[in-house]
């Protein structure tokens, strides 16, 4: 755990699936709300997000993926965790046209968190590295909320990487079925962002029109909040939790998005 001890007052499990073993850490009542971290980990600024989500009625569930749980995101816990991930085959940093091996992983462990939680739902917040998860990861029924926050893989290196979903095509197939069934998924992105394309997200709402909800922040040079122009965290890092700013106005979108398909729809 790391230094801070902010995930103290978190239930520490392990959740084993095809072999993998990893820790788990869970806070509160009510619907499970995998909560996914950006790189480099699980840092004070990812369990702020993680307590929000508690705080409206849910459980966070946040798997350890990468870094050091906790722990801030120094120039050097940064670069532990970026360039393992970077070469590791659970991630598929630089692939097109399929989705990251460790998505089966979080899929079961969505399944595993709505058993606990004994309720057939669950919400998943990906961010950065994972953002693109969150839309592998709806083809299971369990989730109903996906919210793809900054999707940055795979990295925007060419301009088929730019357009890719970080998904198959049977995945995505799958999730246009689930979405004229009435599934929707949130994605959130600055629009100065080099790391989430503008191709991204056009290629996403062709795919599911009205089913895809995007949040689109002004983050070009002189932008009237004052947002920096390399600005990536929506939820996290860049967040400027004031009443009136755009992250502000994300983040409740995000909260009221969850809140309504897990919390409103159980009772």
């Amino acid at each position: 755990m790391g230094e801070t001890g902010l995930l103290d007052t978190f239930e520490r499990t392990e959740f084993v699936h095809e072999g993998k073993t990893r820790d788990v850490f869970r806070l509160g009542s009510g619907p499970p709300v995998l909560v996914l971290s950006e790189m480099p980990g699980i840092t004070p600024a990812v369990v702020a997000f993680a307590r929000k989500v508690v705080e409206r009625g849910m459980t966070a569930v946040l798997p350890h993926l990468f870094g050091v749980p906790g722990s801030p995101p120094t120039p050097l816990v940064y670069a532990k965790a970026l360039l393992p991930a970077c070469v590791s085959k659970e991630f598929a940093a630089f692939a097109t046209g399929g989705s990251a091996p460790v998505t089966r992983w979080l899929r079961a462990l969505a399944r595993r968190e709505c058993e606990v939680a004994d309720v057939g739902r669950c919400g998943v917040v990906g961010m950065c590295w994972t953002g693109g998860f969150s839309l592998a990861m709806a083809v299971e029924p369990v989730v109903v909320a996906p919210v793809m926050s900054q999707p940055s893989l795979p990295l925007p290196v060419t301009a088929r990487h730019r357009r890719d979903l970080h998904a198959s095509a049977d995945e995505i197939e799958a999730v246009k079925q689930r979405a004229r069934d009435g599934l929707c998924i949130m994605g959130l992105r600055f629009t100065n962002d080099a790391l989430v394309p503008s191709e991204r997200f056009a290629h996403l709402k062709e795919l599911l029109g009205d089913a895809f909800i995007a949040v689109e922040i002004d983050s070009s040079p002189g932008n009237p909040h004052g947002i920096r122009p390399r600005a990536h965290s929506v939820l996290t890092e860049d967040l400027v939790d004031e009443p009136g700013h755009p992250t502000h106005e994300a983040l409740e979108r995000v909260l009221s998005f969850l809140t309504e398909r897990l919390v409103s729809e159980s009772r």
